[in-house]
């Protein structure tokens, strides 16, 4: 599955790779798909001609509520997923690891897309792309389940203040999003937090020291809820799988198996409907509009090198995009600029934000923090007092280094979605900008925290994004309000949804995005179905 050109053994811990190393630990605390691509074409295949009644663009965490709930309500639906299917098991090999970091782990590049790495390769349709802009990084999941392989599984809700917020015009769906969509999501991916049994084991050390440090921070202590089946963390105390949960060896995929991630929960429950299919490697170049309120996806089957094997041409009636907040919104620059459908919003390419991302290196805390770091990311901490929303969480790194410690701590929370999107014909891409002061006041007060826990807990803390800044939870793109109404339908233009973290303008209530982009897709669907289905599609 990996093919190595080159490669050289990996150093000491420079400055270069502890960044690489500790965004890697981070890099999990995210989940967000793209559903554009770079691909070759070896061949010049005729067209095929597909007619569809429903097509679901990304396979995440939108795209996979999206495709159980048409198929419950009796629509043939196809999913189109760029990446691959990668199927997971105890002991199981599916994934790399960070020490042996292979093709697997990026989307057809011939390097890392994570840093402190220095290894060529063949290109491969690996999990994980870095869509470089200006003043920002987007990580994006490329995979049949999306980001939720790759992500650690923080399945956090937002208070309702901090979500109005994030989202002031969708602050009226809050209390049905907290009656009922949430606790759906939470019960569908599994969520439960760390056992007191895992928490107190050696691995879990370093989450120990952080949750007895952070109160002296002005943190108040809290363990995450994961979807994760403990039974399998047991296992690998105990000796009898591999480790990779105990090690933090996850940013890649969870080789032992046992996360809920969404290709083994909405998605398989999709499709064991019948109704859905799922077309794994189909890149979608191109969305029009078609004739008599139809939609045309210009679409490429590639192989796991990029060539391209057949070109399709989808023609359907309803089409959900759910290809992360990149992927949908560099598809709907395109096809505004290539004039493909006419008369989109102009605020489509707007209101993208990072969700307040920063990633950060505790390095040689005073407290003992064990020779490993057990994952997933299991404890954080909240800033009841802060004047901007925010939350601190510790995410294991899977590296070890003879006399250093090296504790990821990653801060997120409410920006203002101050970046943009826009059309470069040279590339047939929309590239993105984000201002250097757009999230100042919320990484100031971030810092500040991150000086107080090195304070109380000893060591010092380096800001790995001062120089490069990334998010793993890019949001926004197609903003609720402007672009897209309260449950999705993109203004002006019957038949055509963004329902994936695109319509979040900036971030989610200083929350991972995961719950709240499912949430809000079980929400909108529910309308949909009523409303839509039958009438529209």
């Amino acid at each position: 599955m990996s093919e190595n050109s080159s490669s050289r053994p990996l150093a000491g811990l420079t400055r270069r790779r502890l960044l690489g190393t500790t965004a890697l630990g981070a890099a999990a605390v995210g989940g967000t798909l793209a559903g554009t691509g770079t691909a070759r074409a070896a061949v010049s295949p005729a067209v095929t001609e597909l007619r569809e009644r429903a097509v679901v663009v990304g396979t995440g965490f939108g795209g996979g509520v999206t495709a159980l709930r048409l198929a419950q309500a009796g629509v043939s639906t196809l999913v189109l997923e760029r990446g691959r299917r990668w199927r997971t098991g105890p002991d199981a090999t599916t994934f790399c690891r960070f020490a042996t970091m292979d093709n697997r782990s990026a989307w057809l590049t011939d390097h890392p897309v994570v840093g402190g790495v220095d290894k060529t390769w063949t290109p491969y349709t690996g999990v994980l792309e870095a869509v470089v802009g200006n003043g920002m990084t987007a990580m994006c999941g490329a995979a049949v389940g999306g980001g939720s392989l790759m992500y650690h599984g923080m399945t956090l809700q937002p208070t309702k203040q901090a979500f109005a917020a994030s989202v002031p015009v969708a602050a009226g769906l809050y209390d049905d999003l907290a009656r009922w969509a949430y606790p759906l999501v939470s019960a569908m991916l599994g969520v439960s937090t760390v056992p007191d049994d895992i928490l107190a084991s050696d691995p879990y050390k370093s989450s120990r020291l952080f949750r007895e440090v952070a109160p002296a921070a002005g943190l108040t202590p809290f363990e995450v809820p994961l979807p994760i089946d403990w039974r399998y963390v047991r296992g690998e105390l105990t000796g009898r799988y591999e480790a990779t949960y105990t090690t933090s060896d996850i940013a890649f995929g969870v080789n032992n198996g046992g996360k809920h991630s969404i290709d083994v929960t909405y998605l398989a429950q999709a499709e064991s409907t019948g109704l859905v299919r799922v077309a794994p490697l189909h890149v979608v170049r191109d969305l029009a509009m078609g004739a008599n309120g139809t939609w045309v996806l210009s679409v490429d089957r590639i192989d796991t090198g990029g060539a391209v094997q057949e070109r399709i041409r989808i023609t359907a009636d309803a089409v959900f995009l759910n290809a992360g907040s990149p992927g949908t919104t560099r598809l709907l620059v395109k096809s505004r600029a290539k004039g493909l459908v006419p008369d989109l919003p102009d605020a489509i390419g707007t209101q993208w934000g990072n969700n307040g991302d920063r990633i950060w290196a505790w390095i040689n805390p005073s407290g003992d923090a064990g020779t490993q770091q057990g994952g997933p990311a299991c404890v954080g901490g909240r800033a009841p007092d802060s004047a901007i929303p925010l939350t601190v969480v510790h995410a294991g790194s899977p590296i070890r280094q003879e006399g250093v410690t090296a504790m990821t701590v990653v801060g997120f929370g409410v920006v203002e979605g101050a970046g943009t999107w826009t059309y470069d014909a040279g590339t047939d891409d929309a590239v993105l900008t984000w201002p250097a002061d757009a999230d100042a006041a919320l990484q100031s007060l971030i810092a500040a925290r991150m000086r107080d826990i090195a304070t109380a807990g000893g060591g010092i803390m380096i800001d790995t994004n001062a120089q490069a800044p990334s998010t793993w939870h890019s949001l926004g793109g197609v903003p609720m309000g402007d672009a897209v109404d309260l449950t999705g339908r993109v203004l002006g233009h019957k038949g055509l949804y963004v329902l994936d973290g695109a319509r979040i303008p900036g971030s989610t209530g200083a929350c991972n995005p995961s719950m709240t982009i499912a949430a809000l897709a079980e929400h909108s669907m529910r309308t949909i179905i009523m409303k839509d289905v039958g009438r529209v599609f």
